[in-house]
């Protein structure tokens, strides 16, 4: 019995996990619902805990340079402290709810490239096995939904969506990262836009949004960065003009003069006192093919749907081989 449970802790003959998500599409701030699937081992093996972890492929700058990786940003405890008998299969089930700030990766039904995965971790015998990585679909609030719809009907097009390490200088921001989700301007805006970066911090009373836009120079003023903060409450999503508003708020954004997008403004930019401007291209991974107008993927106010090129599965299989060979 003692060899066989040296075996199991080295992953010979010990127990297997499967995760089951019964939430196909989870919300900000919404319920995740699901079960563990267990199969025992060649002997009983106490299950020390079982622990979901949420993770997302995320990018980084370094001096110029952009690289990928891995970060998890929340764990629940789901089960644990059970013997778990030879041969024998056991599901614990699980309800638990997302930050309110975990990422957008579809919208109406249109993937946007952003990985998100909940990885299980068995902890057996004093070993853990992060055996099992499942992906994670995320749909956006109502009020997120509101802000893109307009977007949309305004004539702005969507590029691509990438999730960036650090934080948005001047909001309550709780993950280590944030969405960014950049746009090609407005017929109405191009000639003072470049592109428009949006960011949503979702919060329970609701939305701070973060505009960013790339200014183009003129003949008397130079280019720069604008960024305007806006909050909308969740309540209000049936009670505004949105089409209007965003309007309002571009139009704010266009003629506010570049130095209002300077360290100390709103600003982005990585967290613990880094003051540089931080933008970004397109990320990896998450591009999306333009249409022949420039426009991507499809939001019901106007935007087009094309095709999402992202490498979702070489990120899971990547991760589970990484994974695999960790005590």
């Amino acid at each position: 019995m003692v060899f066989k449970k040296l075996l199991g802790s080295l992953g010979v003959g010990g127990p297997t996990v499967d995760t089951v998500l019964e939430t196909a599409t989870a919300l900000p701030g919404g319920s995740l619902s699901g079960e563990v699937r267990l199969t025992g081992g060649s002997a009983d093996f106490t299950i020390e805990h079982i622990t979901l972890e949420l993770v997302a492929r995320v990018e980084a700058e370094h001096e110029e340079v952009e690289s990928e990786g891995t970060v998890a940003f929340e764990r629940f405890t789901v089960g644990g402290a059970f013997v778990l008998p030879e041969g024998a299969e056991v599901t614990v089930p699980f309800d638990v709810v997302l930050p309110w700030e975990t990422p957008v990766t579809a919208l109406y039904g249109q993937d946007l490239g952003i990985v998100l995965g909940v990885r299980t971790e068995l902890a057996v015998a004093g070993a853990k096995d992060k055996g099992d990585l499942d992906r994670l679909t995320v749909g956006a609030l109502p009020a997120q939904e509101a802000v893109l719809e307009a977007l949309g009907q305004l004539g702005f097009g969507f590029r691509s969506a990438d999730l960036e390490l650090g934080h948005v200088r001047g909001t309550g921001q709780q993950l280590p990262f944030y969405q960014e989700i950049e746009l090609s301007p407005a017929p109405q805006y191009a000639h003072q836009v470049n592109e428009v970066e949006l960011t949503f911090l979702a919060g329970p009373g609701g939305l701070e949004v973060v505009l960013e836009a790339d200014k183009r120079g003129g003949l008397f003023s130079g280019g720069g960065d604008a960024v305007g903060h806006f909050t909308v409450g969740h309540h209000e999503v049936h009670d505004r003009d949105w089409k209007a508003d965003v309007d309002a708020w571009m139009r704010a954004l266009t003629e506010t003069r570049a130095a209002y997008g300077t360290p100390g403004a709103y600003g982005h930019g990585y967290g613990h006192g880094d003051d540089h401007e931080h933008r970004s291209g397109p990320g990896m991974g998450t591009v999306v093919a333009a249409g022949a107008a420039g426009l991507a993927v499809g939001v019901v106010g106007g935007m087009v749907a094309a095709e999402v090129v992202d490498e979702v599965g070489d990120f899971f299989e990547g991760d589970e081989d990484e994974e695999g060979g960790e005590d």
